[in-house]
């Protein structure tokens, strides 16, 4: 499977009551479709994925599937630091219908490098689906080291990697070993909306976007404007983009990304279904509202 361009990270709608709104959630997912992402991920970090239970978890999953319905790639958020757990939310993401998953660093447990490699080698061993590990250290404590991504690469049915470290000297690492191995079909995806020019300048293939969940075309001509080479166009969209972009972690994610979403539906745009958070997470700070709607307004939303 081939993964590049543009994913959404896509949000999980909550109702007053913080219940799932799937009426909203497959609402979000036609309003993708029609700015032409090339696929969706949800049940990660934007989707509070930590917050759904497994019966939510596996029903949004199958939502996404059915609204995708082919025309859009779905990669499932199936990760766990419970590597039984995590089998049995990939085999469920399978028999739904998604194309590929992705899979959060085992977080807390605080494995070591060998541990890293077998938890995702056993997954891997036990369904025969695509699988992407998903690095991002601010999250987990912990960070895939480039030589166990690079491992993993040689791993059978794990296709790529979502980066999220921050890290350039480390992903430039990652790349030029992928280019001088036999690794070439081994994606490395950007899981920093800032970063995804210079990661596809260095040898990256797309992003899996938070902002694109209010400005899906935008992202999605940014990656193709940077795969084709064409970086005079990207650098034009990432400036048009930056301040949003930094707005939307102004906060802890997905907090500012829903309360932008809130704030565009007012106005009455469409796909921008959001609603509420589900606790630890709380809505963002009053001063944070006002950067957020002026950044908003800047922006021409």
């Amino acid at each position: 499977m081939n993964i590049v361009g543009s994913y959404t990270a896509i949000v999980t709608p909550f109702k007053k009551n913080l219940e799932i709104d799937y009426d909203g959630l497959r609402e979000n997912i036609i309003f993708q479709i029609e700015n032409r992402v090339d696929g969706v991920v949800p049940c990660g970090t934007t989707g509070e994925a930590a917050t759904l239970s497994v019966e939510e978890h596996e029903k949004v999953i199958d939502t996404v599937v059915d609204e995708a319905n082919g025309k859009i790639k779905v990669i499932a958020g199936t990760g766990s630091n419970n590597t039984a757990e995590a089998i049995e939310l990939t085999k469920h993401a399978k028999d739904a219908g998604a194309d590929a998953c992705l899979l959060i660093t085992p977080y807390y447990n605080k494995p070591t490098q060998e541990g890293i490699y077998q938890h995702y080698k056993k997954i891997s061993e036990t369904i025969d689906i695509p699988l992407i590990p998903y690095n991002i250290k601010s999250r987990t404590g912990i960070n895939i080291d480039a030589d166990t991504t690079i491992r993993l690469s040689r791993t059978k049915g794990i296709i790529g990697v979502k980066e999220a470290s921050g890290d350039l000297d480390q992903i430039s690492g990652i790349i030029n070993k992928l280019k001088s191995g036999n690794d070439k079909n081994f994606t490395l995806l950007s899981g920093d909306d800032i970063l995804t020019l210079p990661i596809i300048a260095l040898g990256g293939k797309g992003v899996i976007s938070v902002v694109s969940n209010i400005v899906p075309k935008e992202v999605k001509t940014l990656t193709d404007c940077c795969l084709s080479g064409n970086f005079e166009c990207a650098r034009e969209i990432h400036y048009i983009l930056l301040n949003l972009t930094k707005a939307m972690f102004i906060e802890t994610n997905p907090a500012p990304v829903k309360y932008a979403m809130n704030v565009l539906k007012k106005s009455g745009k469409s796909g921008m279904n959001a609603g509420n958070l589900r606790l630890p997470l709380v809505e963002v700070s009053d001063a944070s509202k006002g950067k957020i709607k002026d950044v908003l307004k800047e922006t021409g939303l």
